[in-house]
């Protein structure tokens, strides 16, 4: 899923395209895409674009007049640039958006079609798309704290909730926590002050560097390959290879469709974390530590 780094430079990019430029056309291909049923997207015809932004994961694109496009691209919706005219591909097309300089089109790879899109008119409507997670690149130490004790949950669970925090996804939680040296499955509510400013700190430096480093990966170049898995990430989608701070073999807990990777040695003091779909098979033979496993 295209989480905040990712988001903010497809927002840099359709900004450079984008503003001032009139939608001429909107096809929409995919029966589940469109959320809402007025505004119609053909309302934005004819009107200037005069805003793109993000919102969590969400990318805002506001028109003269107040309208907004309010896409939500979820686990496999990726944006594309392509010449004027373009149709989005075959069974993975969901949407285009033409343009006089070019056409934008919308993917979504799999079977199950969860990109939405709202079309919406006013900022209070907009607004009432946000979930209300704080801005982590923005907020201050004591506005993180308050956010991530509002209730007792797994640091893994209060970074990825957009009620708590905003932009911050499966990918870029797992290097976040591996940079603060915390479990994901520590709790919010016992941290001290250090591990806490740790955390606030490791959020601050994780996204920045990731967007500066998307930035100069896609340069001028419209993003494309954006992905949650990638050769330069610690230890997100890393089961099993070597950490690259101490050498230990990556682990991780898969829970339904989602997987949490860490460092045993870096981030719980060598102990491995209950994978379900091993631990519940393998019961009193499940390794605890870095040591059996190795065994």
């Amino acid at each position: 899923m295209p989480e905040l780094p990712d988001v903010t430079v497809y927002v840099e990019h359709l900004e450079r395209r984008l503003i001032g430029q009139p939608l001429e056309r909107v096809r929409i291909s995919g029966l589940n895409l469109l959320r809402t049923f007025e505004p119609s997207p053909d309302d934005a015809v004819g009107h200037p674009v005069r805003s793109v932004r993000r919102l969590g994961k969400r990318i805002v694109t506001g028109f003269e007049g107040g309208l907004f496009f309010v896409l939500h691209l979820m686990i496999a919706g990726r944006l594309h640039w392509k010449e004027r005219g373009a149709t989005a591909a075959g069974k993975v097309g969901l949407a285009a958006f033409d343009f006089p300089h070019g056409t934008l089109t919308l993917t979504e790879a799999g079977t199950k079609k969860r990109a939405g899109l709202h079309v919406v008119q006013g900022e209070a409507a907009v607004h009432a798309l946000d979930p209300g997670g704080i801005e982590p690149l923005t907020c201050t130490l004591k506005q993180f704290e308050a956010a991530l004790t509002q209730e007792s949950h797994t640091l893994k669970r209060a970074l990825t909730d957009p009620h708590y925090f905003s932009g911050i996804g499966n990918a870029y939680s797992d290097e976040i926590l591996h940079r603060a040296k915390l479990s994901p499955l520590a709790l919010s509510t016992r941290l001290d002050a250090g591990e806490t400013k740790r955390l606030w700190q490791a959020t601050r430096t994780v996204l920045v560097e990731w967007t500066d480093r998307l930035r100069a990966q896609f340069g001028d170049e419209f993003p494309e390959k954006v992905t949650a898995f990638r050769p330069e990430m610690a230890v997100h989608g890393k089961y099993r290879k070597p950490c690259p701070v101490c050498g230990a073999p990556v682990q991780r807990i898969v829970y339904a469709s989602n997987e949490t990777n860490y460092c045993a040695r870096c981030q719980t003091g060598g102990r491995l974390l209950a994978d379900r779909s091993l631990s519940r098979l393998l019961k009193s033979d499940w390794p605890r530590t870095l040591e059996e496993l190795a065994d």
